[in-house]
């Protein structure tokens, strides 16, 4: 199918996570099965192996200082990007190789390194869930994308945490064979050609940090103690004894939501551990005050793309002995 090898260029830096190099590793290799021609290279600051974040060492074939090109520059990620400020010698590594490369993509925390090379100003991006409010006060000019599994702008493409370099890997594959060989290799790895819903599914949380006021943090401690209570706007205004507008504008300022909006996040969030805990859709809903489960089922199709049933299979236990159970939906 391809004419010539496509070089794809993958830069590495001590401690940095084995599976954004060997995720996407292994899709490129994949693909030559099938057709394509990948040549992929190991490229570090200065030609040098690396310490990976299991204790393997990662030899390098390149040194980033070298005048080759690649078609694709891959950067990978590690957990000491956002921990701290990026080594510069690593983010002008980055920058030296994006000038040489067709097109450049980050795996999970990769997105640091394009971050403090100047490669993602007034550009959309995302990184792992965890780290998505840390790139976006770093690159204040970069629109920080935190449920994406991954975005492509323009000639630059991040992807989410971990595993979703896979994902990047086949959206890569995509667009240079198209989708019937993406979706060759995706059957062949066990892996989804594209997954239903944001990097949502997998955070802990969407409700952000709790409250500091004291009047936030007692509505909060009043709705997760009776979910199924009337937590109205007024009801709620009526509790702290103030008024709705007011009320209103204290989470807004603090939280950058509606006093109405929270309440559903709570009941959300609670939800999801319900449903994680083996309860299923109909319980869930009940329990953390939804009125139906067709207004849970809503909630989970608006914060994940999906319903409560789909997503309780997804993340059920892995156990072969594991019991079912009837669900709502």
């Amino acid at each position: 199918m391809a004419t010539r090898p496509h070089d794809v260029g993958v830069l590495v830096f001590e401690g940095m996570k084995m599976l954004d190099l060997s995720g996407p590793a292994e899709v490129f290799a994949e693909a030559n099965r099938y057709g394509g021609r990948y040549r992929l290279s190991i490229v570090s600051p200065d030609g040098a192996a690396v310490r990976s974040s299991i204790g393997m060492l990662v030899p390098a074939d390149a040194d980033a200082r070298s005048p080759a090109a690649y078609d694709t520059l891959v950067v990978v990620g590690g957990d000491v990007l956002p921990a701290s400020s990026v080594d510069p010698a690593l983010s002008e590594a980055a920058r030296s190789l994006v000038k040489r490369a067709g097109r450049v993509a980050s795996v999970c925390t990769g997105a640091f390194v394009l971050g403090a090379a100047g490669l993602l100003e007034g550009r959309r991006a995302t990184t792992h869930w965890q780290h998505a409010g840390t790139l976006a006060r770093r690159c204040p000019s970069t629109r920080v994308e935190p449920d994406a599994i991954f975005v492509k702008d323009g000639a630059t493409w991040t992807s989410a945490g971990v595993t979703a370099g896979i994902d990047l890997a086949l959206a890569l594959l995509e667009e240079d064979h198209g989708p019937d060989l993406a979706r060759k290799v995706a059957r062949s790895l066990v892996v989804y050609m594209q997954r239903a819903g944001g990097q949502s599914q997998f955070s802990a949380s969407l409700r952000g940090p709790a409250p500091r006021t004291p009047v936030l943090r007692r509505i909060q401690d009043a709705v997760q103690a009776d979910p199924a209570a009337d937590h109205s706007l007024e009801a709620l205004a009526a509790r702290v004894r103030v008024s709705p507008r007011h009320l209103t504008r204290m989470f807004r300022a603090e939280l950058d939501v509606t006093p109405v909006k929270y309440v559903e996040l709570i009941r959300f969030d609670m939800a999801k551990a319900l449903l994680d805990a083996g309860h299923n859709a109909t319980e869930a809903a009940a329990l953390s005050g939804f009125p139906s489960y067709e207004s849970l089922r809503r909630a989970f199709a608006r914060h994940l793309g999906l319903s409560p049933t789909r997503y309780r299979h997804r993340f059920a236990t892995t156990g072969r002995g594991a019991r079912a159970r009837p669900d709502g939906g």
